[in-house]
């Protein structure tokens, strides 16, 4: 029998061998500027943010000290979500140690085996891992066609319970789902709906609500989970939507009965930055001026550009050997741009992924422009590394 460092071992070589390999890597320089994180509003830098973690660090310890069904409850996980609640215009919110933990632990209790989900095909992995988790039947539609996934939901009437399953802006192609069309499927054909708003929570919409509220069909939605990592800059996800929903998950979600609770730094943190966001909507009108800025920015230089205008703005190059060239590319130039590669994204749509924060500067934008233009050429109608 192959020994277990010999059979890993093998593995990590054709992952390198394929340029798929991911490496942990550490930023040590400072004339570096990232273009590849999720701190939409640049929160995790805000002082007030900062000094909200440092009071709660003080007060509560740097831990709960247990699951918050035994003795890690405190009075900070309490208020974090009925201001979430208050801010989502939902009965309650129940806050996981992470958005991973949160959809892996909703749908692994909501369903069973003799209940379907109809998903969007490039939905988040922890999305994907909570439907293999609770057994239902899994049909994925394709990629924002809601008429694909009216035909999975014809075919599945006989099931006890239905779930039409979305990102609502989708983290590597920056696009957003068509909720308005899969909130009408869901009542035309008996189904539940849930939008997994991870990267549209402070955002999108007028209030920062996200994709729900910018294509105004809160109301049309069952469940909502997010996240308090991207644009609030702190850690940790969520579960929002009705008091017995949030009863219920209490009493069955493995992922949050059997952990830890959230770090009281973390859900101070997160509190203070929904505050800030809720009190200064000109930080989402900075956002838009950035994205704005990079958008018009890529079509003078002939690059594509998406559909939707939202802060994650990918490159298609085809091959994973292309994306990694490209990241080194513009690294020498002084930005980190992450190279998207499978399985993260399907295989031959390898990519570099920019995202946008209110913490960079219009010159920063340009400059990326520019060097853009000095690393990347459009040959044939295809990216390709000058």
């Amino acid at each position: 029998m192959t020994g277990l460092d010999d059979w890993l071992g093998g593995k990590l070589r054709s992952l390198e061998h394929h340029d798929l390999l991911r490496r942990l890597r550490r930023n040590s320089r400072a004339d570096i500027v990232p273009f590849c994180g999720n701190d939409y509003l640049d929160l995790s830098h805000d002082p007030r943010v900062i000094e909200a973690a440092t009071q709660a660090l003080r007060e509560h310890g740097a831990g709960s000290r247990g699951s918050r069904l035994m003795a890690g409850q405190l009075c900070i996980h309490e208020e974090l979500e009925a201001e979430l609640a208050d801010f989502l215009k939902v009965q309650r919110v129940l806050v996981f140690s992470s958005g991973y933990a949160a959809n892996v632990g909703l749908l692994s209790s909501l369903l069973g085996k003799t209940d379907a989900v109809v998903a969007d095909a490039l939905n988040h992995a922890s999305l994907i891992d909570g439907v293999r988790l609770c057994g239902a039947e899994a049909r994925a539609f394709e990629h924002v066609n809601s008429a694909d996934a009216a035909r999975h939901l014809r075919k599945l009437a006989a099931k006890r319970h239905r779930l039409v399953l979305s990102d609502g802006l989708f983290s590597m192609d920056g696009d957003i789902a068509p909720l308005a069309e899969l909130a009408r499927l869901a009542t035309e054909h008996d189904a539940w709906f849930a939008v997994d708003d991870a990267h549209g929570l402070g955002v999108l919409g007028k209030q920062g609500r996200g994709a729900c509220e910018l294509l105004q069909i809160e109301n049309a939605v069952d469940i909502r989970t997010g996240t308090l990592s991207k644009a609030l800059g702190a850690q940790g996800g969520f579960v929002a939507g009705s008091a017995v929903l949030i009863e219920s998950l209490v009493q069955r979600a493995r992922s949050f009965v059997y952990s830890t609770g959230l770090a009281p730094a973390s859900a101070a943190a997160a509190r203070e930055a929904l505050r800030i966001l809720r009190s200064e909507p000109e930080r989402r009108a900075q956002l838009g001026e950035r994205v704005q800025r990079l958008r018009q920015g890529l079509a003078a230089l002939g690059l594509p550009v998406p559909k939707d205008a939202t802060p994650i703005v990918p490159i298609r190059v085809g091959t994973p050997s292309a994306a990694l060239a490209h990241a080194r590319a513009l690294e020498e130039e002084g930005f980190l741009v992450t190279a998207i590669r499978p399985p993260t994204v399907p295989t031959g749509t390898s990519r570099l992924r920019i995202s946008l924060s209110t913490a960079h500067r219009l010159e920063d934008i340009d400059r990326l422009l520019d060097a853009l233009a000095r690393t990347i050429t459009i040959k044939r109608g295809a990216v390709s590394h000058a």
